[in-house]
């Protein structure tokens, strides 16, 4: 499809846009278009008028992503300025999806409004949504009211917790839908007492986390658990790194990837890594960690496109 095919915006649109330079871990081929609106109604109107077959992929910071080598095949819809506001009204904090999630908790805490678990959360609030983003065992989900969104067809929708479905790590979002904007409604807290509670889950992260590499975050979800009759719960209480641990793949390394040693649920471009070094390298500890302990684990980094040799049925 080429730029001539698609609707007329007043934002930014721009034809074979490398997205290795939108991503933490900088790797991946191009998108055949990325859109970044100029607001709401530029956004609206670009979906409504987006031809039918024409894929959309809502892109965040690009914090919790691998773009494979051969690119993306869609059009990515990035939000920006128009998109970042965060308000204070009532009991409620509203954050546009664009925000990011450290700046929602800092001006939450100056309110008084406890979402510190968001602080140390690389992403934005619509990526936060959409992956039922938590830490420190509180979720989005345990403060959501609603979010806005704008469908495939570019209608506004309103969508609850009950139409989002949220699971650890996931919810239900219709394709192509692009959320905009949440409402939260935390409980109060002190906001002297809620900045100090900040800077000790940052310190904390700093000395357990590659914060200073290349990373996405967490790359595999922690296993569920067992209850005492054998059937699969919803704990997590088994972390991602002990079976990494246990399987030898702490430190591990492809290519320019490498399992870091400070966390092994962390996959980090260490040196000019491809796309295909990091995904082989976490499909390489899913084997290990299988072969020695029975688990299958899930990955947490969201990884779409094409590989160099051709399209991914799985993307």
């Amino acid at each position: 499809m080429s730029k001539t095919d698609l609707p007329a915006v007043r934002g930014k649109l721009t034809a074979q846009r490398a997205l290795r330079d939108l991503t933490w871990l900088r790797v991946g081929g191009p998108a055949d278009h990325l859109f970044q609106p100029a607001d709401l109604d530029d956004l609206r109107d670009f979906l409504a008028a987006l031809p039918d077959d024409a894929t959309v992929f809502p892109m965040g910071v690009g914090s919790n992503l691998i773009v494979r080598d051969g690119g993306l095949r869609a059009v990515v819809i990035r939000l920006g300025r128009g998109f970042n506001a965060i308000e204070i009204s009532g009991d409620h904090v509203i954050a546009g999806a664009a925000a990011l999630d450290a700046h929602v908790a800092r001006k939450a805490a100056d309110a008084g409004f406890d979402l510190t678990f968001l602080r140390t959360i690389p992403g934005s609030i619509g990526g936060a949504v959409r992956m039922n983003a938590g830490c420190y065992g509180s979720y989005t989900a345990d403060h959501f009211v609603s979010a806005q969104a704008v469908t495939r067809r570019g209608e506004i929708v309103t969508l609850t917790a009950e139409d989002l479905n949220f699971r650890y790590r996931q919810s239900d979002l219709d394709e192509g839908a692009v959320i905009v904007g949440a409402v939260f409604a935390p409980p109060r807290g002190v906001p002297e007492e809620l900045h100090a509670r900040m800077e000790k889950q940052l310190a904390r992260r700093d000395e357990t986390q590659p914060t200073k590499d290349r990373s996405a975050g967490s790359t595999f979800r922690n296993p569920a658990g067992f209850s005492s009759t054998g059937q699969a719960d919803d704990t997590h209480e088994l972390k991602a790194w002990k079976v990494i641990d246990d399987a030898g793949m702490r430190g591990a390394r492809l290519g320019g990837a490498q399992m870091s040693p400070k966390h092994s649920n962390f996959l980090i471009n260490a040196q000019d890594a491809s796309a295909a070094d990091l995904e082989n390298l976490g499909e390489q500890v899913r084997k290990k960690v299988y072969d020695s302990s029975g688990i299958t684990l899930e990955w947490e980094i969201m990884r779409v496109g094409d590989f160099v040799d051709g399209p991914d049925a799985e993307a």
